[in-house]
């Protein structure tokens, strides 16, 4: 299947989803809330992972797109650090770190498969 937008894609989907989960989890969970540069931070990334899809689609090109889908694994990537870090400081539980940890790895496995499509292609 060809994706005309990049709205279609799942991982731009996924993307999303985590976003507005990352948001929930971040406006709701007092301790965290109050960590106003660590809430920053962990909102610009996961945002990240969803823009740097949404530009590398819309710059029409393979190895542009690539390129683009390589600064999303990296800002997923952040994203789950910095969950870590969150739960290091007793901000969430392990059980949620595992929850959230697991979306993000797939994710990440959703990229890296559709990089190496694109690579072929």
């Amino acid at each position: 299947m060809k994706y005309k937008t990049f709205e279609e894609l799942p991982i731009f989907q996924d993307s999303l989803k985590l976003v507005q989960e990352i948001y929930e989890l971040t406006s709701t969970n007092f301790g965290l809330k109050k960590d106003y540069s660590l809430v920053d931070q962990m909102r610009r990334a996961v945002i990240s992972v969803s823009a740097n899809i949404a530009e590398g689609f819309e710059r029409g090109s393979n190895k542009d797109f690539v390129k683009f889908l390589f600064y999303s694994k990296g800002s997923i990537g952040e994203v789950r650090a910095l969950l870590l870090v969150a739960e290091k400081l007793n901000y969430i539980a392990l059980k949620v770190l595992r929850e959230y940890k697991e979306k993000c790895v797939s994710i990440s496995k959703q990229i890296s498969k559709f990089i190496l499509y694109l690579k072929e292609s």
